[in-house]
């Protein structure tokens, strides 16, 4: 009992973890490069619009959809709503990162498709070239097994 009453007022000396942990490192900011040609990714679905602008190689700058921009349910499936989303993150990529020539890849058949690239000649980006990367099937999906009479 004796030594049981030495072990506890006997003072614990410090964990290796909390004595050699290093002082928190200031946070590296963020370098805002400078893009002035790009890509820019629309994908317009029925449901929603999603507009990505992409340095040449692929790296995303500024993204932005239609659901981000505050609108719900069926209206996110809009013209209007893509507008809306193509102004906010062409803003962005035009502030923030210089872009002023873009190539447009659309995907999708919603209703944002056009919408989305006229924005983009309306926020004088110069919109080189336009592809449609829509997939389209081949071989299509497994055909109903035979009907038995």
């Amino acid at each position: 009992m004796a030594e049981e009453t030495t072990q506890a007022t006997a003072p614990a000396a410090p964990a290796p973890a909390e004595a050699a942990a290093p002082a928190p490192a200031a946070k590296k900011r963020k370098v805002k490069r400078s893009v002035p040609t790009g890509q820019v990714h629309i994908l317009a679905t029925f449901n929603n619009t999603i507009i990505t602008f992409t340095d040449p190689k692929g790296a995303v700058l500024a993204a932005s959809s239609a659901g981000a921009c505050g609108f719900r349910g069926s209206k996110k499936g809009t013209a209007y709503a893509a507008q809306v989303a193509t102004e906010k993150a062409g803003t962005i990529a035009k502030q923030q990162h210089g872009m002023s020539k873009v190539a447009v890849f659309v995907k999708g058949a919603g209703l944002g498709r056009d919408a989305a690239v006229r924005t983009l000649q309306n926020l004088n980006m110069q919109v080189e070239s336009i592809a449609d990367v829509t997939g389209v099937p081949h071989g299509g999906v497994r055909p109903r097994k035979a009907r038995r009479v």
